[in-house]
């Protein structure tokens, strides 16, 4: 008997039955079911979040401020609810303390361009993670050369966590920002977050968290969390692409300069000088992505209707599920096997490359990613070039997991590697 297939039958305890409300999930690849397992990358959207961002096409559409005629005002309105609906969200004290942006990336740079060009000098120390996706590294190593600051950087054990003492061991009074990745992208690390804000801001440092892989996966509250910047996108919260958050306490938004200029972030204009508008406006200069703030919103909605509680437990269940799945696979290796984990498992397989993988188990219909995850210095440290990922969301279950371990089977099948249990 095949000893793998045995805990592929037994049924996830808690199954949220969502699949008909992704309509994308009833379309066939390579003549076989969809199993999408890419969720890390992005999020499939539900028909309520379409047709949101519809219904704005269709019935709302109007640029935003200033307008005097009523479909103008109607969508400031939708825009400002859609502000509104992310403050709740994530527990911030203010609504002007959500700035839109075009994703996490975006809103990192803001930081990075106002807050960090403003503050840092020659000395100053910036302190991230070896878990941190390109986005929050590349950014504080532009704002070091401009600056003369200096990067420092938390290692990870061979399980893939941040110890806290080796962290703790790199803030000093110069350290001025640390940021860090809530949840990593390419192991599924949960960072102990608040007692990292903690210790950072007992030695005056200001605290950055990335938040991309965690706003869909468990409740997020500033209050809690205690960070002075959040960021996160809405494409991995079953919203749509080309629109993201940067929450920002009030008084740190209020002392950062613009970033780009141009309409609706300024106050006053004159050939001699110009005057600014407040945060949020300050930083959403020109037309900003209306219809996606307000599909944002909607898809708060569903996730918010679906219960943050359910949603953690379904997803904890199946990352269980899965991992004890994937470890009884002869010659497969686990990477990143933290105490405290979101639903994301890296791996490799013995003897085949992860890029074969991916396109071995694409022919299946089964979509993971495969590479370095946008973590090249994290797989740097492990020594490897890329992992396998399979990243879970709240349409998949037990049956995923089953097709996701026989299309591994074949692969191993092809290359002549698969051994018996």
């Amino acid at each position: 008997m095949n000893t793998v297939a045995d805990p592929l039958r037994a049924p996830v305890a808690t199954r949220l039955p969502v699949a008909d409300d992704f309509p994308i999930l009833a379309r066939p690849v390579h003549g076989r079911r969809l199993v999408y397992l890419d969720n890390g990358a992005t999020t499939q959207k539900p028909t309520a979040v379409i047709e949101a961002e519809a219904r704005f096409y269709r019935e709302s559409n109007a640029n935003i401020h200033r307008g005097v005629h009523w479909l103008s005002q109607h969508a400031t309105e939708l825009y400002d609810a859609a502000r509104a609906t992310v403050q709740r969200f994530i527990g911030a004290a203010r609504a002007d303390e959500i700035i839109f942006t075009r994703g996490t990336t975006e809103a990192i740079n803001l930081v990075a361009n106002t807050w960090g060009r403003k503050q840092l000098t020659a000395g100053d120390e910036i302190l991230i993670t070896t878990l941190e996706h390109h986005s929050n590294i590349v950014p504080w190593q532009m704002l070091c050369e401009q600056t003369g600051a200096v990067l420092k950087v938390a290692p990870v054990n061979e399980i893939g966590e941040v110890e806290l003492d080796g962290f703790d061991a790199l803030l000093s009074p110069r350290t001025r920002l640390v940021a860090i990745t809530h949840i990593s992208n390419a192991l599924g690390t949960v960072n102990p977050v608040a007692e990292m804000v903690a210790h950072a801001h007992a030695v005056g440092a200001v605290v950055l968290v990335d938040g991309a892989q965690a706003v869909a996966h468990q409740a997020v509250d500033m209050q809690a969390l205690g960070c002075d910047f959040y960021a996160f996108s809405g494409h991995k919260l079953y919203g749509p692409t080309g629109i993201g958050v940067l929450y920002g306490r009030a008084e740190l938004l209020a002392d950062m300069p613009p970033w780009q200029g141009g309409g609706d972030m300024i106050r006053t204009v004159s050939f001699e000088r110009s005057t600014y508008a407040e945060a949020p406006q300050r930083f959403e200069a020109g037309t900003p992505n209306i219809a996606g703030a307000v599909a944002l919103g909607a898809a708060i909605d569903y996730v918010q209707a679906l219960g943050m509680d359910r949603i953690v437990a379904h997803e904890h269940a199946l990352l269980e599920h899965a991992t004890a799945a994937l470890s009884a696979i002869p010659g497969l290796r686990m990477i990143g096997t933290a105490a405290h984990k979101a639903g994301i498992l890296s791996f490799m397989i013995e003897h085949i490359h992860p890029h074969d993988l991916g396109t071995i188990l694409d022919s299946e219909g089964v979509a993971i990613r495969a590479g370095h995850h946008c973590a090249m210095p994290l797989m740097t440290r492990f020594g490897i070039p890329g992992t396998a990922r399979a990243s879970l969301a709240v349409y998949n279950d037990d049956t995923d997991i089953a097709a996701l371990v026989t299309a591994i089977e074949k692969a191993q099948t092809l290359f002549g590697t698969r051994k018996k249990p």
